[in-house]
């Protein structure tokens, strides 16, 4: 994990939360050591992918969410939910895809880089292909980017008989745990408050900017049709100014125990 990650994760979950922000408990994060299969010799990969045919794939972007975050924001927190349910299932987790594709109207912002969709469809298609020839039944492909063209790239990749399940984690119900935001935007009250648990050494709270857009703005922007206004916000949608690390922890681990519940823990389909 990055620098920063193991200090700021010791508080519990929702500790410290404003009063009208829903408490709430969850599992305690794992102990033991995640599988990546970057760190793992061929004999060790095969009999892990024995015991348990599934392969977790974490999709990143590298893409701004305003001044006061990395542009690899969606990057790492996919990343620590990969480590943390390989670690507690002792399921393989396979390199982060660093790149996924970002919204065409923030072209020019220093330091994006994004995939085509069908760039980013063919190299999934070839990873899966050559995974599941050494015995992968599952693919989980990790996701925290919600661009459209990036989630149909991720909800179209074939397998000749693997399962590929596409997790979104941003597609989880967050209102309990927000006060300035009803959703996830970008760079928001829910990325903030993430990276202030997750890397807190990253992120730069002085310039935060809170810019809010309404919902059909949102699903616009999410297309690739509308920019947000240069004059108004560095980049950022939502209110990033009302984020904090007992904010991010609660977060964090309501999107933990939600993944763990319905794609680790639900019974198999028939």
């Amino acid at each position: 994990m990055a620098a920063g990650a193991t200090s700021a994760r010791g508080p519990e979950a929702g500790s410290d939360l404003p009063s009208n922000v829903v408490r709430m408990s969850y599992p305690s994060p794992p102990t033991r050591t995640p599988r990546r299969i970057k760190e793992m010799r061929p004999d060790d990969v095969r009999s892990t992918i024995g015991a348990d045919p599934r392969l977790i794939i974490p999709v990143g972007t590298c893409e701004q969410h305003g001044r006061h975050l990395p542009l690899g924001a969606d990057t790492l927190i996919v990343e620590h939910l990969a480590n943390d349910l390989s670690a507690e299932f002792g399921v393989c987790v396979a390199p982060t895809l660093e790149y996924g594709v970002n919204v065409a109207t923030e072209r020019g912002f220093p330091g994006n880089a994004s995939l085509r969709k069908k760039t980013l469809h063919r190299m999934l298609n070839d990873l899966l292909d050559t995974w599941e020839m050494t015995g992968v039944m599952e693919f989980i492909l990790l996701t925290a980017h919600e661009h459209d063209p990036h989630q149909e790239a991720l909800a179209t990749v074939i397998t000749t008989k693997a399962r590929v399940r596409v997790v979104d984690i941003f597609a989880i119900d967050f209102r309990q745990l927000l006060e300035g935001q009803s959703e996830p935007m970008h760079g928001d009250e829910v990325d903030t408050s993430l990276m202030l648990y997750l890397v807190p050494n990253l992120v730069r709270m002085d310039l935060a900017e809170d810019y809010m857009m309404s919902r059909e703005e949102l699903r616009r922007y999410r297309r690739g049709w509308l920019k947000v206004p240069e004059s108004s916000s560095s980049g950022s949608i939502g209110r990033p100014t009302l984020a904090t690390p007992e904010k991010g922890a609660a977060i964090y681990a309501h999107i933990r125990e939600k993944v763990r519940a319905k794609v680790f823990l639900a019974p198999e389909p028939e």
